[in-house]
């Protein structure tokens, strides 16, 4: 993975730290999320609890249907201001980033119940903008660098379309992927669009993380 940041090399010293961490993702899945309380899931447990499926409340996404790429890459791009949203990426610093992505990687797909209305029909015909890059049951596909929105909660979604709309996210100088965001959700126009297009969503089952 690289990034668009003139004099900054980070691949060259990731990549070997993340295959270490990548090899101990089978241990990592048999330990109690509690007892690691003290370790980088922990912070993301404190927020987004102890299956890492997310608390409206603390207006924290699932984070146990999200790839190893996606989740580092928004990790660093909090770490990079790309992100308006308060989050605890700002006080991990390399080695713990790199491990707190292999945890969550680690974690098994959890599906979020919805908890918001919207017409899935309708939605259905509004999603097919979103198929081009999510996939037809929204899978995910990193080479658009496009997240799986399957089993993700509807609130969050909703409440990251609004925030494309309105520029709160995507509306950061260098976020190349948020941009392109913010131009694909004109399509959606209203509450009601986004409620709809999410519901449609809802329908869909995660897939085991790559």
């Amino acid at each position: 993975m690289v990034f668009p940041m003139p004099g900054l090399t980070i691949e060259p010293i990731v990549k070997p730290r993340r295959a270490i961490a990548l090899l101990a993702l089978a241990s990592l899945a048999s330990v109690s999320l509690a007892a690691r309380a003290d370790e980088p899931l922990g912070a993301c447990a404190d927020c987004h609890g102890s299956a890492l499926a997310g608390d409206q409340a603390k207006g924290a996404p699932n984070l146990s249907v999200l790839p190893a790429w996606y989740v580092e890459r928004q990790l660093r791009n909090y770490q990079r201001g790309l992100r308006a949203e308060d989050g605890d990426a700002h006080a991990l610093d390399g080695d713990d980033l790199v491990a707190a992505t292999a945890q969550v990687a680690a974690v098994p797909p959890f599906s979020a119940a919805p908890v918001l209305g919207g017409d899935a029909d309708r939605g259905s015909d509004l999603y097919r903008t979103c198929a081009t890059c999510h996939g037809d049951r929204g899978q995910g596909n990193q080479s658009f660098n496009a997240p799986p929105l399957a089993g993700q909660n509807d609130w969050y979604l909703v409440r990251q379309l609004e925030g494309y709309q309105s520029g709160r996210r995507g509306g950061v100088p260098g976020d190349i992927w948020g941009a392109q965001m913010r131009a694909s959700t004109a399509v959606l126009a209203g509450d009601a669009a986004l409620r709809d297009v999410v519901a449609h969503i809802s329908r869909f089952e995660p897939n085991a993380k790559p």
